[in-house]
């Protein structure tokens, strides 16, 4: 047990929902009008990054260069398609563990926040109907950086009022625990970010948490 940890900041595509498939297909849509190669294991390699970097990296497959409007006009395009795929999340779309994790943080007086890059996390937690149950919630639009810089965990620290040393981090990007990381926090990896080897605390589930900040 971590005594001194006061809070616990979620990243929340792929630790309490999935929309892996969602922004997958939204990519391909895109990728396929501009006739650009693109598969899961590029698709892979976006977890974790902000919106303009993902159509970067999609790029590096494309036969000519973008002008910064153009990929903003990429971005926009993915992310309007995107937005309309959220509307069919519900509830019990909610991953294991999660609102039993959520509630018994929350009973013993830990904070909980959110620390995600997406500009869409507000929507989410909507659908989810998980909106009301955070302390604070940190996205895609407070920051200017995205991970692995420690932007968006630094601010729901802030929004918090908590010292980043007292807040750890739940991620499932090997990016987000590298911005755990770098913010001072202690990092827990769960999914794929279990292969992380700068990872504090590894879990299988989320209930797996529970021990780690509680004891």
């Amino acid at each position: 047990m971590d005594n001194k940890l006061q809070a616990v900041i979620f990243d929340l595509d792929g630790v309490l929902v999935t929309t892996d498939e969602l922004h997958y297909e939204a990519w391909k849509k895109m990728a396929d009008r501009e006739g650009i190669p693109f598969d899961k294991e590029i698709n892979n390699r976006l977890r974790g990054v902000s919106r303009v970097a993902s159509c970067r990296i999609i790029l590096e497959k494309a036969t000519r260069e973008y002008t910064d409007e153009e990929v903003e006009e990429l971005c926009t395009f993915k992310n309007d398609f995107y937005v309309t795929l959220l509307d069919g999340i519900k509830p019990s779309d909610a991953l294991p563990y999660a609102r039993e994790t959520l509630k018994a943080l929350k009973d013993a007086g830990i904070k909980i926040a959110i620390g995600s890059s997406s500009k869409n996390t507000k929507k989410i937690l909507t659908k989810l109907g998980l909106l009301e149950e955070f302390d604070a919630i940190a996205d895609g639009t407070d920051i200017t950086h995205s991970k692995p810089d420690p932007e968006v965990f630094l601010c729901a620290a802030k929004k918090l009022g908590i010292a980043p040393e007292n807040c750890a981090v739940v991620e499932d990007a090997l990016a987000g625990i590298e911005a755990a990381k770098a913010g001072g926090m202690t990092a827990v990896a769960i999914s794929d970010a279990r292969r992380s080897e700068i990872a504090d605390e590894r879990i299988d589930t989320l209930k797996d948490l529970l021990p780690i900040v509680l004891g």
